[in-house]
């Protein structure tokens, strides 16, 4: 009669256990749930889908990662669970010293992580290649890193349009100490500009990237790429935004790249291929006007214009 009392009562005190294990398992699929949705607001767990081509085969591969680890969680963690309440020493477990080695054990844990691994590793490469696949681009632009500045300058079809894109003059003025401005007051604060790049969607954009002082680096998290612009070097990316998802997107330098690094923001302004080619005719008829202007001198334009020589030449190595 005491053990079976004792028994029951070791009944009674786990079931409170067990209810707090089932929920807290509740919780984390719940949670899980949640984050596979990707949503990009602030405040998210999971990481965006983004628009592109590649950001939907990065998220892909994400995922896959993520629930392969949860699959080795649950199963890892759910047989320590398991051993820690089944057979604990209050209910008259006794370890095992018996058993020292076992060949058997051991080739099963070696084996089963490298096919989980080798399994991981073919989705993986395949979208590393697939990232550094810049062949049958629609439109190449290259990119040129400043302090604190980005130059964009069409190459193919839009050859000829050429402009920098600096931190819009609302934000710059807010950001100034003593400026009285409330930056809460700024739309986009620090993330405006005054010239975006502009692409067109559904169509292929090859960026070559460089800098002309020290190193940044392009990042735009809707389109899932970042790209270092090293001087001396080409570097290349592409992206392609899904037909539909036009709009404007944004992004910063990413790396460290000086004083007022944080003041040197990335916007692509996203549009249809019809409303991209009225764009750079527009654009175009603009230069010629420029052109035929007699004092269309742009006497700002000509330290940079002799600094970006060398990138002419590394340009057009690369497009060679």
């Amino acid at each position: 009669m005491n053990v079976y009392r004792l028994t029951a009562k070791h009944d009674r005190s786990a079931r409170p256990r067990a209810r707090f294990l089932g929920r807290a398992l509740g919780a984390l699929a719940g949670l899980l749930a949640a984050g596979a949705a990707g949503a990009s607001a602030p405040g998210a767990m999971n990481m965006p889908v983004g628009v592109t081509v590649l950001s939907r085969d990065i998220y892909r591969l994400h995922m896959e990662a993520l629930w392969v680890c949860v699959a080795i969680a649950v199963v890892v963690f759910g047989a320590m669970i398991v051993a820690m309440f089944r057979f604990r020493h209050s209910r008259g477990a006794v370890p095992d010293t018996s058993m020292t080695h076992s060949t058997k054990a051991e080739i099963i844990w070696t084996v089963i992580p490298v096919l989980i691994l080798v399994a991981m590793a073919l989705p993986a490469t395949k979208t590393l290649l697939k990232i550094e696949d810049t062949r049958g681009s629609d439109l190449t632009v290259r990119v040129t890193g400043y302090q604190w500045k980005w130059q964009y300058q069409y190459l193919g079809a839009a050859s000829g349009i050429s402009f920098f894109s600096t931190l819009s003059q609302s934000s710059n003025f807010a950001r100034q100490l003593h400026s009285g401005i409330d930056p809460k007051t700024v739309p986009h604060y620090l993330l405006s500009v005054d010239h975006p790049l502009v692409i067109p969607s559904g169509e292929k954009v090859r960026l070559l990237l460089t800098s002309a002082d020290v190193i940044h680096a392009w990042w735009v998290p809707d389109f899932g790429v970042k790209r270092s612009a090293i001087p001396g070097f080409i570097n290349e990316l592409w992206v392609k935004v899904d037909p539909g998802k036009e709009g404007v997107y944004r992004g910063q330098c990413a790396a460290l790249c000086g004083r007022d690094h944080g003041f040197m923001p990335i916007v692509v302004d996203v549009k249809t291929p019809a409303e991209f080619q009225k764009w750079v005719a527009e654009q175009k008829a603009a230069l010629k006007q420029a052109a035929n202007t007699p004092a269309a001198s742009a006497p700002n334009d000509a330290p940079v214009a002799a600094a970006a020589k060398p990138v002419r030449a590394l340009t057009a190595q690369a497009l060679n």
